[in-house]
């Protein structure tokens, strides 16, 4: 065999060029499928002979089904192929003080099965034990077995510091403080387990599915009973040295103590500002209240009182101040408004924090309210857990056996 002339490229091998259409055919198949045979040679820039032979590998591995034959169409009936969306289940959780909620999809990202599980009055509470008990709730509603589950992503009001393997900023979540939690969940459930912000995993599925999509830098600003920041820096969420980046709650503001003068949790900084019982007091005081903090927030919307626009320009102008200091540092794109407090102020309140935050800062980000529908702790923590598993299976996809079918290069 001649040797390539030094500095050439080695020529790529038709196994590795079959593995490289593969995957492409199958990643096709999972964002746009179910696909004829024609419409994925045109996708992908193969022959029609090309990409049977890739449905043939495909199926022959379980990772494709056909979908029957398409309706409507003039001659013969083209044969529909998509993703076997029954391979492979992942699975995520929104852990709250009150409450675990949890969710099961399947290889194409599909929900199908969810629980609820109320989180148990316990003196020494134990997390394993709840999250087995939800993600078992979750995969009967989806009516498979928990150890079918390929991997877990559980999102909590706190942060795992990576320098400790200990989850902070969670003191009123009792149990879920001690190191080595992970490991001794994915013990418990027979399945890869990441414990991850709720904030940044809301501010992934605003990257994936609402207001920021497709953005590379935008800050997320959490504002319901706590307060919190998820930053999304180069397209990765940034979650600094000890896990901390974004925590708001302590951040030192002007009319706020510090956590040295008020040491209690949600007592100082930007939670003792604008943090739901903060901004229940200051709906109060101009005569609003309800149920919920969001119940008197959304009254104050509704209302054409003088005293509803003095509410709703001392709620915006407190967390204009909070997000200044982020703008000036960071310098995003844009600026999403989410959580419960945020969706009851609405485009208003949005309004409002804009126009303020416009006034004392040099940069103008768009101001805009988040676009996720449901929970977006769950949406995020869902697309964090499927794609790595869908990452993993199409890494797995291989050149396949040898074919007199001829092999084109996947174009794009």
């Amino acid at each position: 065999m001649p040797t390539p002339a030094p500095g050439a490229s080695a020529p790529i091998g038709t196994g590795v060029v079959r593995a490289i259409n593969a995957r492409a055919a199958l990643r096709l198949l999972l964002d746009h499928g179910p696909l004829t045979r024609p419409e994925i040679a045109a996708h992908l820039g193969v022959s029609k002979p090309t990409a049977s032979h890739l449905l043939a590998q495909l199926r022959e591995m379980s990772l494709v089904k056909s979908d029957g034959n398409r309706d409507g169409a003039i001659g013969r009936a083209a044969e529909l192929f998509s993703a076997d969306a029954r391979i492979a289940h992942t699975a995520a959780l929104d852990v709250t003080p009150e409450r675990i909620a949890a969710a099961v999809v399947d290889f194409a990202g599909m929900t199908v099965g969810e629980f609820e599980l109320p989180t148990p009055a316990e003196k020494s509470p134990d997390p394993v034990a709840h999250v087995h008990a939800a993600l078992t709730g979750a995969c009967a509603s989806a009516a498979i077995d928990l150890t079918e589950l390929r991997r877990v992503v559980i999102g909590i009001q706190g942060a795992i510091d990576p320098t400790t393997d200990r989850l902070r900023f969670a003191a009123h979540i009792p149990g879920w403080q001690r190191a080595g939690l992970a490991s001794a969940i994915e013990q418990r459930v027979g399945a890869p387990v990441a414990i991850e912000n709720d904030v940044n995993l809301a501010a992934i599925a605003e990257r994936t599915r609402g207001a920021a999509e497709g953005l590379d830098s935008f800050a997320l600003l959490w504002v319901s009973d706590g307060i919190g920041m998820g930053l999304m820096l180069g397209g990765q969420i940034h979650r600094g040295l000890t896990g901390g980046a974004g925590e708001l709650s302590d951040m030192p503001v002007p009319g706020a103590p510090t956590v040295q003068e008020s040491p209690e949790y949600g007592t100082n900084g930007m939670q003792a500002l604008a943090g739901a019982p903060a901004l229940e007091e200051v709906l109060r005081a101009h005569g609003f209240s309800g149920e919920t903090v969001a119940d008197a927030l959304q009254a104050a919307v509704d209302s054409d009182a003088e005293g509803a626009a003095s509410a709703l320009d001392e709620i915006a102008r407190r967390l204009a101040l909070g997000l200044s200091a982020v703008v000036a540092i960071v310098d995003p794109e844009l600026l999403v408004l989410a959580g419960s407090l945020a969706a009851a102020g609405s485009d208003r309140l949005r309004s409002l924090v804009q126009h303020h935050l416009y006034a004392i800062v040099t940069a103008r980000p768009p101001v805009l309210l988040t676009r996720v529908e449901g929970n977006p702790v769950l949406t995020g923590a869902l697309w964090l857990a499927v794609t790595g598993v869908q990452d993993e299976i199409l890494a797995s996809v291989s050149g396949g056996s040898k074919s007199p079918a001829p092999v084109d290069t996947v174009e794009g």
